[in-house]
């Protein structure tokens, strides 16, 4: 899948979060530093998508935090005396989008104020990209790993596999829908009911058998479901 990156106000958010939830380690241990808790500026992402995106990837930062720290010391990219104790967040979360876009620039589409501290911390990752790609290439290299998703702790791995295998739970909001009018929607956006979570497979859903305004689908379908007009019109909700 392509990806593009993000605005400004994503990576701030997704830092600030990070910052809140990221591994303290012992002092003595500890080789990056993230220092207290004021990652200015404090940002307010009005919209969904926009606040989904950035709790996703404070939490992909979170999944890998050992990874990237190694990967940051390995390439020597940190320390930085240009980057404070305050913006390791920051630096930690765009260096996660950095990769996963395979070093790609972002292109992100919409006008939108810049910040001045994720534009720093983009010219300074930009600056050494080609260090940061080599660490990471050695990074996979020690531990004959094809991506860097294959060097997660077995125990999160295992967490990941059995999170993609349960259903998406979601809920008809029937006060903007009947559900007859929310199975005919999803019968011409190409869905086909079965009768239980044991048949989902591609474009099905199921109705729970206890509660007929919940419905299941396959864990795949959620990026598709979260930009249908259903999602967008309030219509259906995720649990």
């Amino acid at each position: 899948v392509e990806k593009n990156g993000y605005h400004d106000s994503v990576y701030i958010s997704a830092a600030q979060i990070f910052q809140a939830i990221h591994t303290e380690k012992r002092k003595d241990r500890a080789l990056v530093r993230y220092g207290d808790d004021s990652v200015p500026p404090v940002m307010t992402l009005l919209d969904e998508h926009s606040q989904r995106a950035a709790y996703q990837l404070a939490f992909s930062a979170l999944k890998y935090q050992d990874l990237l720290e190694e990967i940051l010391l390995d390439s020597c990219v940190y320390p930085c005396l240009s980057i404070p104790d305050e913006l390791t967040s920051l630096l930690v979360v765009m260096l996660y989008d950095l990769q996963d876009r395979k070093f790609e620039p972002r292109q992100v589409c919409g006008e939108e104020e810049p910040v001045a501290e994720v534009q720093k911390v983009e010219h300074y990752l930009h600056r050494y990209m080609t260090k940061l790609a080599a660490a990471v290439a050695r990074c996979r290299i020690k531990n004959d790993a094809l991506s860097i998703e294959h060097i997660l702790p077995e125990t999160i791995q295992k967490q990941q596999k059995r999170a993609s295998a349960l259903p998406l739970c979601v809920w008809v909001n029937t006060l903007k829908i009947s559900l007859q009018d929310a199975f005919r929607d999803l019968k011409e956006e190409g869905f086909t009911r079965v009768e239980s979570v044991a048949d989902l497979d591609h474009y099905t859903y199921c109705v729970d058998q206890h509660c007929h305004d919940v419905l299941f689908f396959p864990f795949p379908l959620k990026e598709k479901l979260l930009n249908s007009d259903l999602f967008s019109d309030c219509k259906l909700l995720l649990q």
